[in-house]
C-alpha cells in the first residue's frame, strides 16, 4: 500500500484526527517491515497515548496486528477452544490449575503464555521449576496435544502477531505502556491470532496490578470485550482483586506447589474460588455442561495436569527445586492484619531473583516468598509473616527493605473489610 508517510500519520493523530484503516494498515505494515523508523513510530504512540483512539481505530489497528503474521486454525482439534489471559498479578499462579480444570470439564485450552518482566511473574517461569518441562512447541504438536490431553501452557510463536513484539518493546521505553488502546490491542492481537473461539479476561484491580484504578480497569476490560466482539470470538472479562498476593507462594516452583495443592483438592481459599469462577465462565462461554467445582473435586483435573506436563516433557513425579538460603520476617507488634501489600510483596520477590529485571535474564526457579498470614489473621509479636527464598544470600536485605511496610496490623479484635475477589464480570452485549 502507497502514498501514505509517516509523518502525515503522526500529525493526524496529533491533531485529534481519526485515522483511517488504510492509514493503520499501512503504518502497521511499514514498521513491521522496518519502513517507519523508531522515532516516527514512538510519536505516534504518544500522540495515542494523549489522545486516544475510536473503537473502530482500536478494531483496526488490532486487526492489522493479527494481519502482520499468521492466525492459527484450531478447527481440527475436535474440541470447543476456549482460553484466559490474565492481565498479571502478584502471586497469580491460576493458569496452571485453570487449563487442566476446563480441559477436565471437556474444553480444549490453547494457553499461550509468556515471561514474568518486573514484579509480575511469568507462566513460563513457574512452568520451567518441573524437570524436563518445554516451553516451546510447534504449531502441530500443540493441536495434537489440544486433541489427546485437551490443555496446553507453552510459547507463543514468533510470527504470531510480530507487529505486537516490537510495539511492546517501543512501548517499553518510550513511556508509552499505560495507553488503553494499545494494552487492549496488545493483548487481543495475540489472543485472535491464536485461533481460539472463546477467551475470559481475567483484569487484575489493585496495588500489585498493571491497573491500579478500578475505574481504567473496567474501560481496559470493555474494549477488549468488544475487539472480542468484532472478531467473532466470545469474550468476557473479569475483574478480580489484586490488593493482597493470591494465595500463599509468589514465585516460581512454590506457586507450581501450591497449584499441584490446588489440584489436589486442598491450596489457598481465595485461589480455588478464583480458579473456579473463571472455570466456569470459560465452560459457559464453550457451550459445555459441566461443573467446574465438582470436576475439581473428583480428581480428574489433576489426571489432566499430570497428562499435560508429561506431553511437553516434565516430570509431574520430579521434586521441585528448593532454596539454598531461606529467612523469615516476623510481626514487630501484635494484632489483627489489616493489609498484606501485593506489589511490595512482588518486588521483594522479584529482588530474591524469582522475576527479572530485563527479558534476556536468567530468573531462579527456587526464589520467591511464601505469605504467611493474610489480612484478617491475629498475629503475635516474633510471630512470622514471610519466610523468603533464594539461592544468592546477598539479594536478603533488598528484599527486606521491599517488605519493610509490606504488612499493616491493626489493633487486636479489629474487623478488616476486604474487597470480593470478583468485584464485577463485563460480558459482550
Amino acid at each position: 500500500m502507497s502514498g501514505f508517510a509517516a509523518v502525515d500519520v503522526i500529525t493526524a493523530k496529533r491533531d485529534r484526527g481519526e485515522l483511517s484503516g488504510e492509514q493503520i494498515d499501512w503504518v502497521i505494515g511499514a514498521y513491521t517491515r522496518g519502513e517507519v523508523a523508531e522515532e516516527q513510530m514512538s510519536a505516534l504512540l504518544m500522540a495515542i497515548l494523549l489522545n486516544g483512539m475510536t473503537g473502530a481505530e482500536i478494531a483496526h489497528w488490532t486487526t492489522a496486528m493479527i494481519n502482520s503474521g499468521i492466525r492459527m486454525d484450531l478447527s481440527r482439534v475436535g474440541r470447543p477452544t476456549v482460553d484466559k489471559h490474565s492481565t498479571g498479578g502478584v502471586g497469580d499462579k491460576i493458569s496452571l490449575p485453570l487449563a487442566p480444570l476446563v480441559a477436565a470439564c471437556g474444553a480444549a485450552v490453547p494457553q499461550l503464555s509468556g515471561r514474568g518482566l518486573g514484579h509480575t511473574g511469568g507462566t513460563l517461569d513457574k512452568m520451567e521449576s518441573i524437570a524436563g518441562w518445554r516451553a516451546t512447541m510447534s504449531p502441530a504438536e500443540m493441536i495434537a496435544q489440544l486433541s489427546s490431553v485437551g490443555a496446553v501452557i507453552c510459547a507463543a510463536s514468533a510470527d504470531l502477531a510480530p507487529a505486537d513484539r516490537k510495539l511492546y518493546a517501543l512501548r517499553d521505553v518510550t513511556g508509552t505502556v499505560e495507553s488503553i488502546p494499545m494494552i487492549a490491542a496488545s493483548i487481543m492481537s495475540k489472543k485472535i491470532a491464536e485461533g481460539t473461539a472463546s477467551l475470559v479476561l481475567d483484569v487484575k484491580v489493585g496495588s500489585g496490578a498493571f491497573m491500579k484504578d478500578a475505574g481504567r480497569a473496567a474501560e481496559l476490560a470493555r474494549t477488549m470485550v468488544e475487539l472480542g466482539a468484532r472478531a467473532g470470538v466470545r469474550t468476557s472479562a473479569l475483574l478480580t482483586d489484586m490488593s493482597t498476593p493470591l494465595g500463599r507462594a509468589v514465585g516460581n516452583a512454590v506457586e507450581v506447589a501450591e497449584s499441584v495443592e490446588v489440584l489436589a483438592g486442598g491450596g489457598p481459599t481465595d485461589v480455588v474460588e478464583l480458579t473456579v469462577a473463571l472455570a466456569r465462565e470459560m465452560v459457559a462461554l464453550a457451550g459445555l455442561d459441566a461443573d467446574p467445582a465438582a470436576v475439581l473435586a473428583s480428581g480428574r483435573a489433576m489426571d489432566s495436569w499430570r497428562a499435560m506436563v508429561a506431553a511437553q516433557g516434565g516430570d509431574p513425579d520430579a521434586a521441585l527445586p528448593t532454596p539454598r538460603y531461606t529467612e523469615q520476617v516476623a510481626a514487630d507488634e501484635a494484632g489483627v492484619i489489616q493489609r498484606v501489600d501485593a506489589l511490595a510483596v512482588g518486588v521483594a520477590a522479584w529482588r530474591l531473583g524469582a522475576g527479572r529485571e530485563r527479558r534476556e535474564h536468567d530468573v531462579q526457579a527456587a526464589a520467591g516468598i511464601l505469605c504467611l498470614v493474610t489480612p484478617g489473621d491475629t498475629v503475635t509479636v516474633g510471630q512470622p509473616l514471610f519466610e523468603l527464598h533464594t539461592d544468592t544470600a546477598d539479594r536478603f536485605p533488598a528484599a527486606l527493605a521491599d517488605l519493610a511496610g509490606a504488612v499493616v496490623v491493626g489493633r487486636p479484635g479489629a474487623v478488616v473489610q476486604r474487597p470480593p475477589l470478583v468485584m464485577d464480570v463485563i460480558r459482550q452485549g
